[in-house]
């Protein structure tokens, strides 16, 4: 089994709006970072490869990132302790606040590789039911046979209960 991911975010303005400048001349260097990553193993291309995006009616200009990974703590070193960790840092740049949580998290067979529409819709299970095997959280994780995952608070004291949930 490998773990797929998908976040979502609200954009600023369209890919080609001024005010995504930053984000956009950052996607493909960050798509390189993360397909020579450790654990990486296949990520959801765009038209003409570019960062996939959609124009929602409800929530307006989104990008939507889904990829595969062979572990969570693959997925988490790419995303917290590389470069790419510093882009998540100033997401404020050119993101809108998102509906929470905007990053879900699911179990595929290994040949798997999912869509955009079926990505999109492990996050409404997510947000509709709560963390479960079918679709959770960062926070709220489950291994690939259905357990649960304890996962620590960052002073190692036991389970976080934040809620924070965001790639």
């Amino acid at each position: 089994m490998r773990l797929a991911q998908v976040n979502v975010a609200r954009m600023r303005g369209g890919p080609e709006d001024a005010v995504m400048a930053g984000f956009m001349a950052a996607v493909e260097p960050v798509y390189r970072l993360a397909e020579g990553s450790p654990g990486f193993v296949w990520r959801l291309h765009g038209a003409g490869g570019h960062v996939p995006t959609c124009a929602d009616a409800v929530d307006g200009w989104l990008v939507v990132n889904v990829s595969v990974w062979t572990s969570y703590e693959a997925l988490h070193q790419f995303v917290y302790r590389s470069h790419h960790g510093g882009l998540v840092r100033r997401r404020g740049e050119w993101f809108l606040p998102t509906p929470q949580p905007s990053t879900a998290l699911w179990w595929v067979a290994d040949d798997e590789r999912p869509g955009l529409d079926a990505a999109r819709a492990r996050l409404r299970v997510l947000r509709r039911e709560g963390a479960s095997p079918r679709a959770f959280s960062l926070r709220r994780r489950f291994e690939a046979d259905g357990t649960r995952v304890a996962v620590r608070d960052r002073s190692g004291r036991g389970p976080n209960r934040s809620g924070a949930d965001r790639v």
